[in-house]
């Protein structure tokens, strides 16, 4: 049998056929932590403007609260795999819950811009380290059967940061200031780590990751290095556009009362989008990678030519965040379908690299064009970079 045609995990016979609640209740932990983790990465696009106006300094600059972060915790996740590799996933899962709470706190504290990038260095640190233990960790909690959905839940989180977190932060950060909703942030970081620890059974390390491992994949698997060249085309095609999404909208006409409204939009198509993906990601996988590329290609391209007023800008919205609601499970999926189970955790850190790294080089490059352009520039260069993972999906053997 080969790989593809492989099922996603192995599960020990021990386990029951369907998952039972108390699995569920552990995915869902997890999930409540990778909603932290995510909307800590991503809340500074909904505070973009605010925090800027505030700090002094320019759209473009403070975009960086989204690079660095991102550009550390693509340094951050091979690192973590191979230092905690001999640790309870668990025990990890806790100590990085501490540590976004920490990032938070100082961020919520800090006196000038400078001293707020020092502590998203920390976002950076807890984000990639939690990304490459959590990544592939429903393998691991669930049956067979269930691994798919318990997959789509896991990233769920994501979908629930652009739902909920993002929009609920920039409401916040509207009505009682940005620091505030950093504040609310950090305290639900430290709830996140009470769920793990009563929730997530002892995970026991099962991983032999080296240093040396990370390339060896990268050589002698073609479809880790198809994978990685999704993540790279789709998230840095998303991030140089929506990372600067508030003054976009703003450009466009939307008042600046409207931008968390919108963003709940945005999110709320995301996250049914990913709920929803569980069917499709286990028997369309191409067909699902070929989609979201569409999707969110057209997504960005209308928002640069047809959004005017509120209507139509919450259409677009919705089409672009059903998009990106299927990019985590999808991609993820794919890794996993990869591999050998033992190298999950491998390949998983490999995809948190290039998915932060991508991160970090789209909103980098977003705000050169934000500054030297105008916003509304940046949504044509996410739409074009789409188009690789369209053609590339079209080509790639049928999953």
């Amino acid at each position: 049998m080969t790989t593809l045609e492989r099922p996603v995990s192995t599960i020990p016979d021990a386990l029951p056929e369907r998952a039972t609640l108390q699995q569920w209740l552990a995915v869902a932990a997890v999930s409540l932590g990778v909603f932290v983790v995510m909307t800590s990465e991503v809340l500074p696009v909904g505070l973009l403007t605010t925090i800027g106006s505030e700090l002094g300094v320019s759209a473009g600059t403070a975009g960086l609260m989204v690079t660095v972060p991102g550009l550390v915790a693509a340094l951050a996740a091979p690192l973590a795999v191979v230092f905690t590799r001999r640790l309870d996933r668990r025990l990890v899962l806790l100590g990085l819950a501490v540590l976004v709470a920490a990032a938070n706190v100082g961020a919520a504290t800090a006196s000038g811009f400078g001293p707020l990038l020092a502590a998203r260095v920390l976002v950076g640190l807890s984000i990639g380290a939690f990304w490459a233990v959590a990544g592939g960790i429903a393998l691991r909690l669930v049956p067979e059967r269930d691994v798919p959905h318990a997959t789509a839940a896991v990233y769920g989180g994501i979908g629930a940061a652009t739902v909920l977190g993002v929009p609920l932060g920039t409401l916040i950060g509207d009505h009682l200031g940005w620091r505030a909703a950093l504040w609310a942030l950090a305290a639900l970081a430290i709830v996140a780590m009470g769920a793990i620890a009563l929730l997530v059974p002892k995970l026991p390390s099962n991983t032999t990751v080296s240093f040396a491992s990370l390339p060896k994949l990268v050589r002698g698997n073609k479809n880790v290095r198809q994978g990685l060249a999704f993540t790279f085309f789709i998230v840095s095609g998303h991030f140089i556009a929506y990372t600067f999404i508030s003054p976009i909208l703003q450009a466009n006409g939307i008042p600046a009362a409207q931008v968390s409204a919108l963003l709940l939009a945005f999110g709320a198509a995301a996250l049914i989008a990913t709920v929803a993906s569980g069917a499709l990601i286990g028997r369309h996988l191409r067909s699902t990678l070929i989609a979201l590329g569409v999707v969110m290609a057209l997504g960005m391209a209308f928002m640069a030519f047809a959004v005017g007023d509120l209507f139509s800008a919450t259409a677009v919205l919705l089409l672009w965040g059903a998009g990106y609601g299927l990019v985590s499970p999808a991609v993820q999926t794919w890794f996993m379908k990869a591999v050998e189970p033992g190298d999950v955790e491998i390949a998983t850190s490999l995809n948190t690299v290039m998915f932060n790294f991508s991160i970090a080089v789209g909103s980098f490059a977003g705000g050169f064009v934000v500054d030297a352009t105008a916003p509304t520039g940046v949504l044509w260069i996410g739409a074009l970079l789409l188009i690789p993972v369209i053609v590339l999906a079209a080509r790639c053997a049928k999953r």
